[in-house]
């Protein structure tokens, strides 16, 4: 099978080559804590959603369409970072959206109806679709500039920043107001982008020739289908990463009679394991190359959800979780990350808009189709789905080999 764009591991060779090496270790550093930060920001809001409803006296329904603002201020603020990034440069975008990131988190706290919530929402699923894309079109330049394929990396950091932030704020929640905790993530985060922030507004993205993007030209018309066949692998992957979150744990307790604490542990053991396979992720892309990668990727969340999906005990459907982590672990990086290379922010906005619409997607499809049927075979069009980007990955290798 062809590699795809298989990524050599040295920098590039010549005169000022070792004056590079320092700022680009730099750029990495502060990228990667920008990417911990959001997933910290972001989990540190998801667990105070339940005290959040409770302050508002929002209904469930209530709840359900003021969440809705997270999603519409990120998806329509995901376009329009692409062509912020081309006029100011991706790096000062980012440091703009991670301020205002952390100064919209204290803002829900302030709330006392689901409408304001609603409204404010949409400030903070700006600032977390804004960056999203700024800081993965930084990422982008990066990987070209250091010839590895470390994007995995950036996105274990948004893991693990994800894993600390519900952490901390699980030990907090039973000590701290809503209000005491989001305003002492403001601070925690205003922090963070003061010091990570100059790192990236002193050093411009790398400059590199290997993409039309880079070089200052427009891409063409098989440019941008093959950054909407990227963007279609993220959806289909994003949306198993949604009904994961969503209805992972349900099912464990529902149908195979989990307790509730059983049940908590699916979605921990596949974040861990989707963590795990991030931080494996360069050494994965090195060995194997991008279109094995995305294909074994697939193949494995595909075996891993059938298994979590239709397993007669508990312990099985666990095992069935994590192998589907590492499974979807490396496809969305890699997805975004090719998309980027061909098209650059634009192609990133791009292939973040459709991941985040499969992850959007995925929570009520399962839904409706668990009421049509079950829960259990609801659960399978995530594996079906896995399966259909490991043969889109596959199909257009040749497609793809050249770029």
């Amino acid at each position: 099978m062809p590699l795809l764009n298989k990524v050599r591991t040295a920098l590039p060779a010549g005169p000022g080559a070792h004056t590079t090496a320092p700022s680009l270790l730099r750029l990495r550093t502060a990228l990667t804590v920008f990417f911990a930060l959001d997933g910290f920001l972001f989990a540190g809001w998801v667990v105070r959603i339940p005290a959040i409803k409770q302050q508002t006296g929002a209904s469930a329904g209530d709840l359900g369409l003021a969440l809705l603002g997270v999603s519409a201020g990120a998806v329509v603020t995901m376009v329009l970072t692409g062509r912020l990034c081309r006029r100011f440069g991706s790096h000062p975008v980012t440091v703009a959206c991670g301020a205002l990131m952390a100064l919209a988190i204290a803002l829900p706290a302030q709330t006392r109806s689901a409408l304001a919530l609603g409204a404010v929402l949409l400030v903070f699923g700006a600032a977390y679709g804004g960056i999203n894309v700024a800081m993965n079109s930084a990422a982008v330049d990066l990987v070209a500039a250091l010839r590895r394929p470390v994007m995995p990396s950036f996105h274990a950091a948004f893991s693990l920043g994800g894993m600390l932030g519900a952490g901390v704020g699980a030990l907090v929640a039973g000590g701290l107001s809503p209000t005491a905790h989001l305003l002492a993530l403001t601070g925690f985060g205003l922090l963070v982008t003061a010091f990570a922030g100059p790192v990236l507004l002193r050093h411009p993205a790398p400059a590199h020739t290997a993409t039309p993007h880079a070089q200052g030209r427009r891409p063409d018309g098989r440019a941008r289908r093959l950054v909407l066949l990227f963007g279609v692998i993220a959806l289909c992957t994003a949306y198993g990463e949604g009904a994961m979150a969503d209805w992972g744990a349900l099912h464990l307790e529902q149908d195979l009679d989990a307790a509730p604490g059983v049940a908590a542990i699916g979605y921990s053991l596949f974040a861990l394991a989707m963590t795990a396979g991030r931080l494996s992720g360069t050494f994965l892309l090195e060995r194997l190359g991008q279109t094995r990668a995305l294909v074994a990727g697939g193949t494995t969340a595909t075996a891993g959800m059938l298994l979590g999906a239709l397993a007669p005990t508990v312990w099985l459907a666990l095992a069935g979780f994590a192998v589907m982590g590492l499974g979807l672990a490396n496809i969305f990086p890699v997805a975004v990350a090719r998309a980027g290379a061909l098209a650059g922010p634009g192609g990133v906005a791009a292939a973040s808009t459709l991941g985040y619409g499969g992850m959007l997607l995925g929570p009520p499809a399962i839904g409706f189709l668990a009421q049509w049927s079950s829960l259990p075979v609801a659960l399978t069009t995530v594996a079906a789905l896995s399966a259909a980007a490991a043969v889109i990955a596959y199909g257009s290798r040749r497609a793809t080999a050249g770029v």
